[in-house]
């Protein structure tokens, strides 16, 4: 898998698994859905993102390469 695959799926599960946990538990999960929602729109302007970077240390290509 590809870094940016890897990214989209993991931005992906941490929304539904906040919104079970606000659902179930504390309506303060939601600010994490918060938070991922900032970080894919502030990673489409400037093209960087700190999973991204702790992915491409971990060994996972990007799909340019």
């Amino acid at each position: 898998m590809t870094v940016e695959r890897i990214l989209r799926s993991l931005a992906g599960f941490l929304v539904l698994l906040s919104l079970a946990l606000a659902f179930g538990y504390s309506r303060l999960w939601l600010l994490m859905t918060a938070v991922v929602g900032v970080n894919l729109f502030q990673s489409g302007f400037t093209d960087w993102c700190p999973a991204m970077t702790l992915l491409r240390k971990l060994g996972f290509r990007d799909c340019r390469q």
